[in-house]
């Protein structure tokens, strides 16, 4: 899987939080509440941001296991989680997610992971989660907006060249991009799961310049590997929401959704 570098995850971690669907979250606490010793899998962990966001709202006890394939991250992680004894730390490659053992494990976690993923790993993930009666809270999956406050005429020619690219592999096949969460719906909802989802948009205003920035700039290599658009047209187009970020404080929505499946007992 295509890494992430840890100061990109700091700097969407605080739009990542405004962005989560929190009527979902109680119902991930209840589900919790009803476990003697509730345990949570947060897998493609990052730096940490799931537990951050979410520990604080589920009941006390819970144990959590955070799993990432890159140990710089789980190294970030750590530290900025500290030593806890209801806190574990594991290197895993999500590749081999059908070795894991899910027996005690009452929900799976993960944050901007399944639109990523392929259609094949997420048939064979919610199979495992089924068969265990393991319940998932899938946060922030692209959903295929992205949108400007001020416009430009290429923008939509943009919007739909990254929606390409992110059906692209990343490292877990051929990937479901915009169509993550909907596959993760059908999946769960032919297993007799209750499902909600929610809309959680990135929504980045001139406070979030930054963000801002580090997005835009992390869209030429997806627009110039699709190559439906000129380096000059790539360039103009960048230049142009650069500069309007600067003089008029542009924002930017980048839509995603939240998924809760959760297993009828």
């Amino acid at each position: 899987m295509s890494g992430f570098d840890k100061d990109w995850l700091a700097l969407r971690e605080p739009v990542d939080m405004r962005a989560r669907a929190m009527p979902l979250v109680p119902q991930l606490a209840g589900i919790l509440d009803k476990r003697e010793r509730p345990v949570v899998l947060d897998i493609g962990c990052g730096t940490g941001s799931t537990f951050r966001s979410l520990s604080k709202h589920l009941p006390a006890g819970v144990c959590w296991h955070l799993l990432d394939y890159d140990p710089l991250l789980l190294a970030e992680a750590e530290r900025r989680i500290g030593k806890r004894a209801d806190v574990t730390f594991r290197q895993f490659d999500l590749n081999a997610i059908e070795s894991l053992d899910l027996s005690e494990v009452n929900v799976v976690t993960a944050s901007a992971l399944f639109d990523l993923c392929s259609a094949a790993f997420c048939d064979m993930f919610a199979a495992s989660l089924v068969a265990s009666s393991t319940g998932l809270y899938a946060a922030l999956n692209y959903d295929g907006v992205m949108e400007w406050s001020i416009v430009h005429p290429l923008d939509q020619q943009v919007a739909d060249d990254f929606n390409r690219h992110q059906h692209y592999d990343k490292g877990f096949g051929p990937a479901l991009g915009p169509d993550a969460t909907e596959h993760l719906r059908q999946c769960f909802g032919s297993a007799g799961y209750d499902i909600a989802i929610a809309s959680s948009p990135w929504i980045m205003g001139p406070e979030d310049e930054a963000l801002q920035v580090a997005f835009l700039r992390g869209l030429r290599r997806p627009l110039v590997e699709v190559g439906l658009l000129t380096e000059n047209e790539i360039q103009a187009w960048l230049q142009f929401r650069l500069d309007k970020i600067s003089e008029s404080g542009s924002s930017c929505v980048v839509g995603h959704t939240d998924i809760l499946a959760l297993p009828r007992f």
